[in-house]
């Protein structure tokens, strides 16, 4: 498969990641635009399935590295697999996920091909021979357009949900084939000995469609029940900003910035965020967003979409009730 595209379908409990059926697709599309074909890869315990599902969402070759080693994410040895497969299909581009494994894994992997690497893209496409992709950059005021350079494959990661995900289908085509894992040459230094995951949220904040945050106009810890309820009720998930997770208000893992999740749901609602440039970062690519804030001045205003200048004590409770009885 000289001269394709190599996509690294990250998984998720098992299953395939939505940005990896993102991923898949965006891969697709490029390689029918110059007549190449699309190989992808996944790593883990127990994927033999998986990889007969890749087939089904288009690809011509699934390779596949299961053993227990890799149940958990080690960047070390999936960057080795990786690599491996690379040199095996000699990808014209590799593309995966901007996600927390994706952040990982591809500049150890850039490092280790000699390539150039488009991270966190909202779009690529290609510009005669050339790859060219699509990104934010400086909070968002301005957006760039790179060309990933050096003797090895381009490589790019996709920011999730700036693409749409691919679409099976039963009558796909293709070959699969499975890779050893072999300790020697794709072992790790590191080591995972415990998963733990946080309980009390069941839609995942980076797949979300929508997200609803708080800030520090909440006032008290106590107070994130209402924007608890009010994801709820919508059916979302609960973000925060970075000044309550270093309060202590709420864990870590619902922190929306630049130090913590990107986002891209369809609506965001901003309940006491004042609009920080590190919190503006990872959420102002949001297809709707919702601002409540006392403050007319607030910098959230000026990305919103829809603001509300008020109390966010009457407002939330209020919208609540309403939504309920809708």
């Amino acid at each position: 498969m000289a001269d394709g595209i190599l996509v690294f379908a990250e998984l998720k409990g098992g299953e395939l990641a939505p940005v990896a059926k993102q991923s898949l697709a965006a891969a697709r599309k490029l390689a029918d635009a110059k007549r190449l074909e699309v190989a992808a890869v996944c790593i883990g315990k127990n994927i033999e399935a998986v990889a007969g599902e890749l087939i089904r969402y288009g690809v011509d070759a699934a390779y596949y590295c299961d053993a227990v080693e890799l149940e958990h994410f080690i960047d070390e040895s999936y960057a080795k697999i990786m690599a491996e497969i690379a040199a095996l299909v000699r990808p014209r581009l590799i593309i995966g996920g901007a996600s927390f494994t994706g952040k990982e894994l591809f500049p150890r992997l850039a490092a280790m091909l000699n390539s150039g690497l488009a991270a966190d893209i909202i779009a690529i496409d290609w510009e005669g021979e050339e790859i060219v992709a699509t990104r934010p950059a400086y909070g968002g005021k301005a957006i760039l357009k790179v060309s990933p350079n050096g003797p090895g494959p381009r490589m790019a990661t996709l920011r999730a949900k700036a693409f749409p995900e691919a679409t099976p289908k039963e009558t796909n085509t293709g070959k699969i084939e499975k890779i050893t894992y072999d300790p020697s040459k794709h072992g790790a230094k590191a080591k995972v000995l415990e998963k733990v995951r946080e309980g009390g949220q069941s839609v995942s904040l980076t797949d979300a469609d929508i997200i609803v945050s708080g800030g520090r106009g909440l006032r008290d810890p106590a107070n994130f029940k209402l924007i608890r309820e009010l994801a709820e009720v919508l059916g979302g998930a609960v973000g925060a900003s970075r000044a309550t997770v270093d309060a202590g208000w709420i864990p870590y893992a619902h922190q929306v910035g630049q130090t913590g999740k990107t986002v891209n749901p369809k609506l965001y609602v901003a309940c006491g965020i004042s609009g920080a440039i590190q919190h503006l970062v990872g959420m102002q690519s949001a297809k709707i967003i919702v601002a409540i804030n006392r403050d007319p001045e607030a910098p959230i205003f000026k990305v919103a979409t829809y603001g509300i200048v008020g109390d966010l004590f009457e407002i939330l409770p209020k919208l609540i009730e309403r939504l309920k009885r809708a």
